[in-house]
């Protein structure tokens, strides 16, 4: 291995970066339906509970497949399952664009969600191999890069084409785009750098290796430190505040509300997404000089907590509310501490599960938040409609959100019981 190089970094950024364009196309297709509620509900003839539903069968399966995805990726490598996936995303996107009923258009979202699963540990592990050590830390921060940049692309780009050509004509374009990255993948991408002729930057296998069997014994193992299972059940509240505000109600919410047009609506929420990109890789670096981890995450989720009340039960003019998002935003963004402590609370031959576990936290916020919200909008709906699309009233919203508020203090108060790590591996 000594007399062959390391592969050239254009070669290396390109294929992991084909992995990204399927994180960043997942994530673009979390936050699609915020920008064409009002289509959708029309088309559909949804309510609020039903879209909110819509919304979440992403989530769903999305969620579900956290924990076997880190096995099938060891099984199948990197590769195969990013082709696979884009193949499956391209499949349920497609069915989401011609859906006669909800029934398929949930089958296509919920499609959708469990394809683009697969996208951010094929990529980390794509990243172990292709690039140096020290640059892996990197590469998870262009990833979450990458998800943000797909985030912005589903709102004032995604509803100025749907109201050029219509939703489906868009989804048909979305689907297409994937499916071609799916034969790039399977074209380009290796799992090795040694498949092109080169030296792999892959560590040493550890002792024994991984024995597949025990993964429900890891899972319980982790499941039994304390910490586990709180800094799963954190994230609900803090990001399942940001995916439920800026991946579905916040855009309806700020139209019927506030009188904003759509576009400009969607510039909110993207800025929203981006003030929580920001925020991960800050606090997450200011939480490594500090030391500690439970501090920062306290002080954070409190802001968090203190803004997005100020947000739902205060009437601000427009500068204000935005102003007072992007701190919010930015608070949340606090679950990259969060990823780093459940990591630290088990031990090193834990890590892997831990983070398969801490990650379904955001993830179950929007699958639990964005139904829940829609069920309460429902339920103090007073009967106006607009082009086929329901209208709720301030009150009906200030209910709905006040979910989000009650998730925000449940995450507070369970923070307080996390057993502090002082950035160490527990032994």
């Amino acid at each position: 291995m000594s007399d062959r190089r390391y592969p050239p970094a254009l070669l290396a950024w390109s294929v992991w970066g084909l992995g990204a364009l399927l994180y960043l196309i997942g994530f673009y297709q979390r936050v699609a339906p915020a920008v064409i509620t009002d289509r959708l509900m029309a088309d559909f003839a949804l309510g609020a509970a039903a879209l909110g539903n819509l919304s979440a069968f992403y989530f769903y399966s999305y969620v579900a497949m956290q924990i076997p995805t880190g096995i099938i990726a060891d099984r199948w490598g990197p590769r195969r399952l990013l082709t696979v996936g884009a193949g499956v995303a391209a499949l349920g996107t497609f069915l989401f664009a011609f859906a006669p009923t909800i029934f398929w258009a949930n089958a296509g979202r919920l499609l959708i969600g469990a394809s683009v699963a697969v996208a951010f540990v094929s990529m980390l592990k794509l990243a172990t191999r292709w690039f140096r050590p020290e640059q892996f830390a990197l590469a998870s921060g262009i990833a979450l890069f990458c998800g943000v940049c797909g985030g912005v692309v589903a709102g004032v780009p995604l509803r100025l084409l749907v109201e050029s050509f219509g939703w489906r004509p868009v989804m048909v374009v979305t689907a297409i785009v994937t499916a071609a990255l799916c034969l790039a993948i399977f074209l380009f991408v290796r799992d090795d750098p040694s498949e092109r002729g080169y030296a792999s930057h892959a560590p040493a296998p550890a002792a024994g290796g991984t024995h597949h069997g025990s993964v429900w014994h890891g899972l319980m193992q982790v499941l039994s430190y304390r910490n586990s299972w709180i800094l799963v059940i954190v994230p609900i509240g803090v990001a399942g505040a940001v995916l439920t505000f800026a991946g579905l109600w916040g855009v309806p919410y700020l139209k019927q509300v506030h009188g904003l047009d759509t576009k400009t609506a969607a510039a909110i929420t993207s800025t929203l997404l981006v003030s929580w990109a920001l925020g991960g890789p800050i606090l997450g670096a200011l939480s490594e000089r500090m030391g500690r981890r439970k501090p920062l995450y306290v002080i954070t989720t409190v802001i968090a907590l203190i803004g997005w009340g100020i947000v739902i039960y205060l009437p601000l003019p427009i500068w204000a509310l935005v102003g007072v998002l992007i701190v919010s935003g930015f608070a949340c963004g606090n679950l990259i501490i969060g990823f780093a402590f459940a990591k630290e609370s088990v031990p090193s031959r834990l890590m892997g599960t831990a983070s398969g576990v801490c990650n379904m936290g955001p993830l179950m916020g929007g699958m639990f938040l964005q139904p829940g919200v829609g069920w309460i909008l429902d339920r103090h709906w007073l009967g106006s409609t607009a082009g086929g699309a329901r209208i709720y009233d301030a009150a009906a919203y200030q209910a709905g959100f006040s979910l989000i508020f009650g998730a925000i203090v449940l995450s507070l108060l369970l923070i307080l019981f996390a057993r502090e790590t002082y950035c160490k591996q527990t032994a």
